[in-house]
């Protein structure tokens, strides 16, 4: 019930002296704490706190209460194609808090393809909506392997050049040539020329005529061109898109590169817009409830301190770990 991100933001504000005691017991991490222990208790504080200030300001920009609220507690599993238990789980991001929220839905995406990824679950799919907005290690992966345990991945960016910014530019291609089917509106620059060149020649029929004072000549050739020039991805109207998709072994499809325009029935889409009905109202949180889980994940870390140190303390073994003050 500990082991939350708000826990841990608590934690890294602990002073060293408690923080460290209680870390360098824990076999587990004791190889990974030992660098910072032996830094603190050789005077080098100034270096020390070089290393961890980039991270403890990290950290303290995602310490409000409402994050508090949402980052703690069980309301759910992130599991959510068990076939026992489905799920549909939807996150937003803040366009003026971009990189507090980003590092948050990154962590619940690296929490949820981890469980998701395995054999025998229910089909599901993961849509990423401005993906450049989030910042997920493991992408490339993720689209490598998912698909074989029935997972399909959709990302969703304005410009290849806004991925290759936030993700660099090798990275970027991986995740632009890794990935099977292709659609697009319109877009200008490299994504167009990239596009089009996805797109491949064809040989496409050729008429020239030449006209002189006596005759009229008219020669017909064919000539490879592209199937979709530059222009054409970079004039789209509004509802046209082009694209490439993939196939299976035992479902071929012809014609795999498509410009087409999407034709919607707007009175039929509106009707069903009408019909929807509201989202059920599971609990009411009101600000003292936001407030009380805030103080509360508090009061749960400095009790984990003291209770630690006490357990060290009752332990002949463990006694000698203590830092004290000097």
């Amino acid at each position: 019930m500990y082991c939350t991100l708000p826990h841990v933001i608590e934690l890294a504000q602990v002073e060293y002296d408690k923080l460290f005691t209680i870390l360098r017991a824990e076999p587990q991490i004791e190889v990974l704490v030992n660098p910072f222990v032996t830094a603190y208790l050789n005077e080098a504080r100034e270096q020390l706190e070089g290393q961890i200030a980039s991270a403890k300001i990290s950290l303290s920009r995602l310490s409000s209460e409402k994050l508090y609220y949402i980052l703690s507690g069980n309301d759910f599993t992130l599991d959510i194609n068990n076939p026992e238990q489905p799920k549909i789980v939807c996150m937003g991001n803040n366009p003026q808090k971009t990189q507090t929220y980003g590092a948050v839905l990154s962590l619940y995406i690296t929490a949820m393809t981890r469980v998701m990824n395995k054999k025998n679950r229910q089909k599901s799919s993961l849509i990423f909506d401005e993906f450049p907005t989030i910042y997920f290690n493991g992408m490339d992966n993720l689209i490598a392997t998912a698909r074989s345990n029935k997972v399909s991945t959709s990302l969703a960016v304005q410009d290849s050049s806004q991925l290759k910014l936030h993700y660099g530019k090798e990275q970027a291609e991986v995740i632009m040539n890794i990935v099977g089917n292709v659609i697009s509106g319109q877009v200008s620059g490299d994504s167009a020329k990239q596009l089009s060149e996805r797109f491949g020649k064809i040989l496409q029929d050729r008429q020239s005529i030449a006209i002189n004072r006596n005759d009229t000549s008219i020669t017909k050739s064919k000539q490879l061109d592209f199937a979709i020039p530059v222009n054409k991805i970079s004039s789209l109207s509004s509802g046209e898109f082009v694209g490439m998709v993939a196939d299976n072994p035992d479902e071929k499809i012809e014609l795999k590169a498509f410009c087409a325009e999407i034709i919607n029935d707007h009175v039929t889409l509106n009707r069903e817009q009408a019909g929807y009905k509201k989202l059920p109202v599971v609990s009411n949180v009101g600000p003292g409830d936001v407030l009380k889980n805030y103080l509360q994940v508090k009061k749960d870390v400095k009790m984990i301190v003291q209770k630690e140190i006490e357990r060290m303390m009752d332990t002949p073994e463990l006694t000698d770990m203590i830092i004290k003050k000097g």
